[in-house]
C-alpha cells in the first residue's frame, strides 16, 4: 500500500525581546524563544513541517508597534509565497496591540498561512483558534496599557518630587548622578539672555545679539527667535520642575532669580505691537541721518508733548538755522514721511530688477543663491515689517536707504545695494533656520 504524500509546510520563527538589556550574551531571550520554536517544529515533522532558514528577530523593539525589520522581513516573505506557518513563542511576541494583529492574521489568511504559538496552542484557521487569539490578545493589550499607566504614574510621582526624568536637560545644566547641576559656563550665557531681554524686550534683535556672542544651543545651534522663547518660558531655570503644564518644587538649584523671572514674563504677556509702542518714543527716529530736502539740508528728528501725546516730527537743518520760511519743505509730521518710504521700500522689495541685482551682487558672493531666493528673501520681509521692533525696523531701514530727498513734488528713495544683498542674506539664512 503507498504512502500518502504530505505536502511540505515551511515554518518560519518569528522572535522578539523589548528590551535591550541582556541582547549582548551569548544565549539571550531570542535564542531560547527560537530554540523552543525549532523544537516545536521538528516535533511535528511527520506532518510535513520543515524549518527555513531565514531567521526574524526583533530585539529591543516594542510590540506595540508594526514598524519592526524582523518583522517586514517576514511579512514581505508571506506576501511573496515563501512562508506556510509562522511560528512564535508565545502571541505577545508578534504584537501586543489587538488592532496590530488583527492586521496581520488579514495577511497571513490572504495568503493561507497559519499562525502557531508554541505555548498556547492552538490554529488560526478555526472559529475557536481565532476565539481563543482574542482573548489572549485582549488580556496582552491590557497588561500592556496597565504597565503604561504604571510608567506614567511614576513619571508624575517623580516629577511631583522634582525629580529629574531624563531627556536633553536645558542650556545651562548638565546631568550627574540623574540629577540636574548647573553648568556655571553656560549659566551665566542664560543670566545675560534674561537680563538683556528685560532690557531691549525684543526677541528678534536679541537673537541677533546672540548670534553676534557667538552663543549656541548646547548641540552646538544657532539659538533662533522660537528656540530663544522657549528658553524663556522654560521653568527649569527658577528651579522647578513641570509634568503636564504644573509645576513643583525641583531637586536642581535655579539660574534665575524669581525677580528677573517676573519681570521677563510681565514683558511676554504683551503682545509684540504693544511692546513696540512702548519703547518706539525710545528708539531711534527710523530716518535719521537719511532724509534731506530740496536744498540739500539734513533733516533732523525731534518731538514735542501735548495733554500727555507724543508728536514726532522731522525739521530742517536750514529753518532751525534761518527760520520758517527759508525753506519751502521745513517740517514733515514722522508717521507720515516714514510710512511713506516703508510703503516704497516695500513695493521696491517687489520689482523683477531689484531683485535681479541683489541676487547678481548674492550669487558673487555665493554662487549657490538662486533668484527665487533672493525673491523669498525679500519679499517675506512685508509681511513681517509690523511684527518687528522699532530698534530692528531702523537697522533695516539704515542697512538699505543710502539717501531720501523730500520735495514740494513728493519724495525719493536711493537704495544701497550691498545693503539690500546684505539684508537678503540674512533673510535666506533665517528661513533655512526655520526650515
Amino acid at each position: 500500500m503507498t504512502k500518502p504524500i504530505v505536502r511540505k509546510l515551511r515554518c518560519a520563527v518569528y522572535t522578539r525581546k523589548s528590551s535591550e538589556e541582556g541582547l549582548e550574551q551569548e544565549f539571550n531571550s531570542l535564542h531560547a524563544q527560537r530554540e523552543a520554536c525549532e523544537a516545536y517544529i521538528a516535533s511535528q515533522r511527520s506532518e510535513g513541517w520543515v524549518l527555513v532558514r531565514d531567521q526574524y528577530d526583533d530585539g529591543g523593539i516594542s510590540g506595540g508597534t508594526l514598524v519592526r525589520p524582523g518583522l517586514k522581513r517576514l511579512l514581505a516573505d508571506v506576501e511573496d509565497g515563501l512562508v506556510d506557518v509562522v511560528v512564535v513563542y508565545k502571541i505577545d511576541r508578534l504584537s501586543r496591540s489587538l488592532m496590530d494583529f488583527s492586521k496581520l492574521v488579514e495577511v497571513f489568511d490572504r495568503n493561507g498561512v497559519t499562525f502557531v504559538s508554541v505555548t498556547q496552542s492552538f490554529n488560526t484557521t478555526t472559529s475557536m483558534g481565532r476565539l481563543t487569539l482574542n482573548i489572549l490578545l485582549s488580556f496582552a493589550q491590557f497588561e500592556r496599557e496597565v504597565t503604561a499607566e504604571r510608567i506614567r504614574d511614576k513619571v508624575r510621582a517623580s516629577r511631583m518630587k522634582g525629580m529629574w526624568m531624563g531627556g536633553v536637560p536645558p542650556l545651562g545644566y548638565e546631568v550627574r548622578d540623574r540629577k540636574l547641576i548647573i553648568k556655571e559656563a553656560d549659566a551665566a550665557n542664560i543670566r545675560w539672555i534674561f537680563a538683556r531681554f528685560i532690557e531691549i524686550g525684543s526677541g528678534t534683535e536679541l537673537a541677533r545679539e546672540l548670534a553676534a556672542r557667538g552663543i549656541q544651543t548646547s548641540r552646538g545651534n544657532r539659538i533662533d527667535k522660537k528656540y530663544l522663547y522657549r528658553l524663556l518660558n522654560n521653568r527649569a531655570y527658577i528651579g522647578e520642575a513641570v509634568h503636564k503644564g504644573d509645576s513643583y518644587p525641583g531637586e536642581h538649584d535655579g539660574i534665575i532669580d524669581r525677580a528677573v523671572w517676573d519681570k521677563v514674563h510681565a514683558i511676554l504677556k504683551e503682545s509684540p505691537r504693544k511692546r513696540a509702542a512702548h519703547t518706539r518714543a525710545d528708539t531711534p527716529a527710523l530716518l535719521k541721518g537719511l532724509l534731506y530736502g530740496p536744498d540739500g539740508a539734513a533733516f533732523s528728528p525731534t518731538h514735542t508733548r501735548k495733554g500727555g501725546k507724543l508728536y514726532r516730527y522731522y525739521v530742517s537743518q536750514t529753518v532751525l538755522k534761518h527760520g520758517a520760511g527759508s525753506c519751502p519743505v521745513g517740517r514733515v509730521p514722522a508717521g507720515e514721511i516714514e510710512a511713506a518710504v516703508i510703503d516704497q521700500l516695500r513695493a521696491v522689495f517687489r520689482q523683477p530688477e531689484i531683485v535681479a541685482g541683489t541676487w547678481k551682487a548674492a550669487g558673487a558672493q555665493d554662487s549657490e543663491i538662486t533668484e527665487a531666493d533672493t525673491r523669498e528673501a525679500l519679499t517675506c520681509l512685508d509681511p513681517l515689517w509690523d511684527e518687528l521692533f522699532p530698534a530692528e525696523q531702523a537697522r533695516i531701514v539704515a542697512l538699505v536707504v543710502e539717501r531720501v530727498a523730500i520735495g514740494t513734488d513728493g519724495l525719493n528713495v536711493r537704495l544701497r545695494m550691498d545693503g539690500l544683498t546684505g539684508l537678503a542674506q540674512e533673510m535666506m539664512a533665517d528661513l533655512g533656520t526655520a526650515a
